[in-house]
């Protein structure tokens, strides 16, 4: 297991560290002179974070391509207020070298249980042929076993093992509260459109050494793939209404809720619109969560700037946080004659850890 991880940078601010991650990205650019320099993205199961190599460039620069692991030795510490690495040396690593588990996020919660929550769910549905169809996805092995897997996206929302899975849990769970709240809403027809709204992410997004997109993803698009999955699993379902199946494509088609966020269509029924509503909550709780947990040893009760929402965040928890005034600080506020002798009688902050670094392995 390494023995550094991203979770780790506040600790280890302005310190050269040696430890390995995966390349998300590779970027061959030029400096001023016209000489190139190396652009990374790295991640571990805690995060990414931007690499930059700017001497003996020319010796790493095929080395090593994206999707690979590299033990890299560098100096990490902030520019803009976001941590960085300037690389000194990489190496590239074998397979062999590698536990992948080191690499990638993973939800904290239990699978079993998560998948368990979404059959208890479909074995209440009414509607016979949306529980036939639900479970004949759920039924087929090499889709549940994907499904338990992949991530809901490739950054922006519960981007990590298990992220679609837990996701559609989410959904669940307030999907079947605001129906309660709107009894007009077909809670079976939303419920299956929440399970199948983001099934094509199982074939969009490839997640074995970094999450990254298939060709097949690229080319037509989970919306797409999903529609093809769709229709396959209809057909092996004897006089499954069409206008059921229209209303699930229309689900699958509109969730997105904007032309500009890439729907071919608008939402134009209650519960297209519920589930567009609810998606897009869930997807901007999570990043909200995520980006609070990735900047969780800063003091600062406001974030970084949030790419996907447009603007920084305010951690309310540290917001409304009062540090108690201590005997010590009060006794310093009422008295500015204090000696040097009692300043100094203060006990010394410990030594700052260790840094991990083995040079040896290059």
């Amino acid at each position: 297991m390494k023995d550094f991880f991203l979770s780790d940078c506040p600790r280890f601010e302005n310190k050269v560290i040696t430890s390995s991650f995966v390349v998300t990205t590779k970027q061959v650019k030029p400096k001023k002179t016209g000489e190139p320099y190396l652009a990374l993205t790295l991640a571990d199961r805690c995060g990414q974070i931007e690499a930059k190599m700017w001497d003996n460039v020319e010796d790493a620069l095929d080395v090593f391509e994206q999707d690979d692991f590299l033990k890299i030795k560098g100096l990490l510490n902030k520019y803009k207020n976001r941590f960085q690495i300037t690389i000194h040396k990489l190496r590239r690593m074998a397979d062999s070298e590698v536990d992948f588990a080191d690499y990638l996020p993973k939800t904290n919660k239990n699978i079993d249980e998560l998948w368990q929550t979404v059959v208890d769910f479909v074995a209440s549905f009414e509607d016979q042929h949306l529980k036939a169809l639900v479970q004949a996805f759920m039924s087929d092995p090499e889709i549940a076993a994907a499904y338990r897997c992949a991530p809901a996206a490739k950054t922006l929302h519960h981007a990590y093992i298990g992220g679609l899975l837990d996701h559609v849990v989410s959904l669940f769970r307030s999907c079947d509260l605001v129906c309660r709240n709107y009894p007009q809403i077909n809670r079976d027809l939303l419920l299956t459109g929440a399970f199948l709204h983001d099934i094509g992410k199982i074939h969009e997004l490839a997640y074995t050494r970094s999450f990254s997109y298939t060709s097949r993803g690229q080319l037509l698009g989970h919306m797409i793939i999903e529609l093809e999955m769709l229709q396959a699993k209809i057909a092996a379902i004897p006089g499954f209404p069409d206008e059921l199946k229209t209303l699930l494509e229309h689900l699958i088609i509109s969730h997105h809720g904007h032309y500009e966020f890439g729907s071919p269509k608008l939402p134009m029924f209650p519960e297209a619109l519920m589930l567009h509503y609810m998606d897009d909550l869930d997807s901007k709780m999570e990043s909200m969560r995520a980006h609070f947990e990735r900047e969780s040893g800063s003091d600062s009760k406001w974030t970084s700037y949030n790419p996907s929402l447009g603007r920084g965040l305010l951690n309310t928890a540290k917001f409304l946080d009062k540090e108690p005034v201590t005997i010590v600080a009060a006794a310093a506020a009422s008295d500015s004659t204090a000696t040097v002798e009692t300043q100094t009688s203060v006990e010394p902050s410990p030594a700052p850890p260790a840094t991990p670094t083995v040079d040896k392995i290059f």
